[in-house]
């Protein structure tokens, strides 16, 4: 299973919101460059990286800062939020960028989901954030009437690296992972999960790692790193 340690960047700091709230921030780091450099020293192999602004005003905000961290560490990153064309993507694959996360762009214009992944095999990620079961957008501001279920279904036949499914209501909560939604998602679909929201402590990587058979690859880490209630070291050992 893969950690994916998250840098959220909102003015060009390192932050966590709570449910999606960009009004409801914690500051963690105010140079996320330093950010991600303290995660590859620890030992991560990849990093998750989305422009919070970038996600809301549907361009990319923090492109600077996202550059910086690229030509800073050597690991892979997967990148998301505000990503809407076919330029955006082939200009952050050219600049070192390794997978390219669509969220909003799929709901709203789906044949460049369908384009990018064909583009780009194994290379590009699916994001579904779910409020209540419902596939929300626009960094999280409006919630669909389409179920997160039927939403993944459309793209079952994609060449997808993986879905990255979100929990909104528990996202920066501390309350738990939503494993049984995660687990519907990943029980429905062909392609891999990669879930996110809500994870506390480290009983809940272990929930996830019981399930990699059911088609769980990795999970997102995020405030519960930043408020110490999972540490580092510990997490990369279970889950090496």
């Amino acid at each position: 299973m893969i950690l994916f340690p998250a840098i959220d960047i909102k003015d060009g700091k390192c932050v966590r919101l709570r449910q999606g709230n960009l009004n409801d921030e914690e500051v963690y780091n105010s140079n996320p460059v330093e950010q991600a450099k303290i995660f590859e020293n620890y030992g991560f192999k990849s990093l998750h990286i989305v422009d919070l602004n970038g996600a809301v005003k549907g361009r990319s905000v923090n492109k600077e800062i996202i550059k910086s961290i690229r030509k800073s560490i050597s690991i892979p990153i997967q990148l998301g939020g505000g990503i809407r064309d076919i330029e955006s993507i082939d200009e952050w694959f050219n600049l070192g960028i390794t997978k390219i996360i669509l969220g909003t762009v799929a709901f709203k214009n789906p044949d460049l989901l369908i384009d990018a992944s064909s583009l780009y095999s194994k290379k590009i990620i699916l994001g579904i954030d779910a409020r209540s079961g419902k596939v929300a957008t626009d960094g999280w501001t409006k919630t669909t009437d389409e179920s997160f279920i039927e939403f993944a279904l459309k793209f079952n036949h994609l060449d997808l690296y993986a879905i990255i499914f979100t929990d909104i209501n528990r996202d920066g909560m501390l309350k738990g992972l939503n494993l049984s939604e995660t687990l519907k998602l990943a029980d429905s679909v062909n392609i891999p999960v990669i879930a996110s929201g809500g994870i506390k402590d480290i009983e809940d990587i272990k929930s996830i790692l019981k399930n990699e058979n059911r088609g769980i690859i990795g999970a997102i880490l995020g405030k519960a790193y930043y408020n110490g209630n999972i540490d580092p070291f510990e997490a990369l050992k279970i889950t090496s």
